[in-house]
């Protein structure tokens, strides 16, 4: 009787984000400089840490962690849209360095392999934690994954309210601005594109 030896897996891909280079003692002087120069007092018991955690909060949102990129084969074959909605945008404007909050909807047509889904949201905080514009973020998301999982198709929505706009300037408090990106069959196959872009909008 014949053995067969089991099929070898390719293990996860490693996602380890290029260092931001982050200095927080250094950090911590700039933000306590900065915010003398605005005439912000921080002399007293509430804020004398004020800087500290200041220069903490920054490095957080400008960090975004390491993670395994896990996908499986398409053993099934499935070849219907895969949608994940309503993930976390955490960004911080390049512009004026003030945060933009939202969600992103992510959908593809699986090729030969599919991903685990809750990379979806590893691989949104892999570009939206560092200095952005939502364009950018929205296509980079979108061609990460096309290079990495090559699906037939694939579509990335994001949907934010920018603090800039609605903190100063203009001041519109509640606009959202939303972006999009499509690949391969999701930008060609008009029944494909309008199922997604369905779906999105439905939520």
């Amino acid at each position: 009787m014949t053995s067969t030896a089991p099929i070898p897996r390719p293990a996860p891909l490693r996602v380890v984000p290029p260092s931001p280079g982050i200095d927080l003692a250094g950090a911590e002087l700039a933000a306590a400089a900065f915010l003398a120069a605005l005439g912000v007092t921080t002399n007293t018991d509430a804020t004398a840490a004020t800087p500290r955690r200041m220069a903490h909060a920054y490095a957080e949102m400008l960090g975004p962690r390491s993670f395994d990129l896990t996908t499986f084969p398409n053993d099934e074959d499935h070849n219907e849209l895969v949608l994940a909605s309503g993930i976390p945008v955490q960004s911080v404007c390049e512009h004026h360095m003030l945060p933009f909050l939202g969600t992103a909807h992510i959908g593809y047509l699986p090729g030969q392999r599919i991903l685990g889904l809750s990379k979806l949201a590893r691989v949104v905080e892999l570009f939206a934690r560092r200095p952005q514009v939502q364009e950018r973020l929205t296509a980079q998301i979108a061609d990460w994954l096309q290079t990495h999982l090559q699906p037939r198709g694939l579509g990335v929505v994001v949907e934010a309210e920018h603090l800039c706009m609605t903190l100063r300037g203009v001041r519109a408090g509640g606009t959202t601005t939303t972006t999009s990106t499509l690949r391969g069959a999701l930008r060609e196959d008009v029944r494909s594109r309008g199922e997604f872009l369905a779906l999105v909008t439905s939520r």
